[in-house]
């Protein structure tokens, strides 16, 4: 596939400081990249299903972006940039929210998501929203992710008959595919860096509290995020920027008061690696050779840009730690849920006992292919956060988690710690759901405890299957963990941009 070239800038080399100086320079407008990202979801969509909704109104807010330029500058970094919001993020306009599900097509949020306020209030333009895995691949132990009942399933856009993996699917392969200039994702775990690996794109998952949760569709407050997916670490660091803050709708952003004001462009080091110190966590790539070579180059690259390695870092109690996650999260997501459904204006299912009971009454277009068994359980919990027995397990998937990632780098004096993201995508199976066979989540330990989560793109598997590699470190370590990934990835620049191929041959 020809990445798209407008007015002689290569959109698929381009960041969005460079977009800035094009437009700054009238080389080219808001309007005119907004319509080229239009008329290629429209190109392209019907074979990746990334993107459930555009914007009536894109083009005219590119209009007004373009004016704002030219008479008074630009308001940021993404002033005039088109941006695809994951379809579980509120917007308050012509824009549908509904998690991928039919049953929330007739609610109406009465604002935006806090962080949609601040991407506006940048100027930035809402393209549009992505597909994803349905309520964010919390329905059902049998998914397959990119899958929803609105969307349809996500295909990768390396090679289309594999799995994008999920929840933020479409917003990984609408970043891959051109489809916008940057996306943004959620995550409670993996549900960015999976995706953004699996379609060969940064990803970027904020401390917990650094980006608002208020208008998103949540699983659990004590994990959830939003962050950005974009082609490179430039444009990341970029988006967090705007979209970080301090929102009294969301308590947990106050603990982060002190932070919600760092320009992250500014840890845009390319010698960030001389000299820092990198656990090297072998054990998510044991027992697949082909991911553990690439990640061997990938370790290999750390070393050449002047990189110390700890390497075979040892990560215990992940099996503890996704025990005790799973039962916490069904007792938040009952919880969470129901709040938001009862906030949220429109007629649609006020609790998860409703979206049950819609989802049997309309399943066989909203349960094809899998069931609900994940809502049932959650609907058999109390959903009383304050209960002890919650509490008990919620402080032992965190604490834990905190301890891995917090005694590892202490012990080892770390910047960060750095892991393989993902194994090679696998064959979409929408009966038989994904295949996570042999996997050792590496997402795990950030996720769980709230901490940031980087991955950028490593290599590839037969040549077209995206790997990516992340890096992770304390609570709040953005600056550190972006500025290894920016070293890291100006020292590989191992990204192309996908094929389109209909199989591995």
């Amino acid at each position: 596939m020809q990445a798209p070239i407008l007015e002689g800038v290569d959109l698929e080399r381009t960041t969005v400081v460079d977009l800035q100086r094009a437009m700054d320079s009238r080389e080219l407008d808001s309007q005119r990249l907004t319509d080229v990202y239009l008329q290629r979801i429209r190109q392209w969509n019907a074979q990746l299903r990334a993107v459930i909704d555009t914007s009536p109104h894109a083009l005219r807010d590119a209009a007004d972006s373009d004016a704002h330029r030219r008479r008074h500058g630009a308001r940021g970094p993404l002033e005039g940039i088109p941006v695809l919001l994951k379809d579980n993020i509120d917007t308050d306009d012509a824009l549908h929210t509904t998690a991928g599900s039919l049953a929330l097509l007739s609610a109406r949020p009465a604002r935006d998501a806090f962080l949609v306020a601040r991407l506006r209030k940048a100027g930035a333009v809402i393209l549009g929203k992505a597909n994803l895995s349905e309520w964010a691949n919390f329905r059902s132990t049998n998914s397959s992710s990119g899958w929803s009942a609105r969307g349809g399933q996500v295909a990768n856009p390396y090679v289309l008959d594999r799995n994008p993996c999920g929840s933020s699917s479409g917003s990984a392969v609408a970043a891959a595919a051109h489809l916008a200039a940057v996306t943004i994702g959620t995550e409670t775990n993996g549900s960015i860096v999976c995706p953004a690996s699996a379609n060969s794109v940064v990803g970027l998952k904020p401390t917990v509290g650094l980006v608002s949760r208020a208008g998103i569709v949540p699983i659990s407050v004590e994990q959830d995020t939003a962050g950005p997916l974009t082609r490179n670490v430039t444009d990341a660091a970029a988006v967090l920027s705007v979209i970080q803050g301090v929102d009294p709708r969301d308590p947990a952003t106050g603990h982060a008061a002190d932070v919600v004001d760092r320009d992250y462009l500014a840890a845009l080091d390319p010698h960030a690696l001389d000299g820092a110190r990198i656990g090297v966590w072998r054990e998510p790539a044991a027992g697949n050779p082909e991911v553990m070579a690439v990640f061997d180059d990938a370790v290999a690259a750390l070393v050449d840009a002047g990189a110390v390695i700890v390497d075979n870092l040892e990560m215990p109690a992940q099996a503890d730690i996704l025990e005790a996650q799973l039962p916490a999260l069904l007792a938040e997501f009952k919880h969470d849920l129901n709040a938001y459904l009862a906030a949220t204006p429109g007629d649609h299912p006020r609790d998860l006992a409703g979206l049950i009971e819609f989802n049997e009454k309309h399943a066989d277009v909203q349960m094809p292919h899998f069931g609900q068994e994940l809502f049932e359980r959650a609907e058999q919990t109390s959903g009383d956060l304050s209960d002890p027995d919650y509490r008990e397990l919620r402080a032992g998937a965190t604490d834990r988690a905190q301890a891995t990632i917090d005694d590892a780098v202490a012990a080892h004096r770390l910047d960060a710690i750095a892991a393989p993201t993902n194994h090679p995508a696998w064959l979409t199976d929408l009966d038989g759901g994904d295949d996570f066979t042999g996997l050792v989540s590496s997402s795990t330990p950030a996720a769980v405890a709230g901490y940031p989560n980087i991955t950028v793109p490593a290599g590839y598997v037969h040549g077209e299957l995206p790997l990516g590699v992340s890096f992770f470190a304390g609570r709040c370590s953005e600056p550190t963990v972006i500025a290894i990934g920016y070293a890291f990835e100006q020292a590989t620049r191992v990204r192309k941009a996908p094929s389109f191929l209909l199989t591995l041959a």
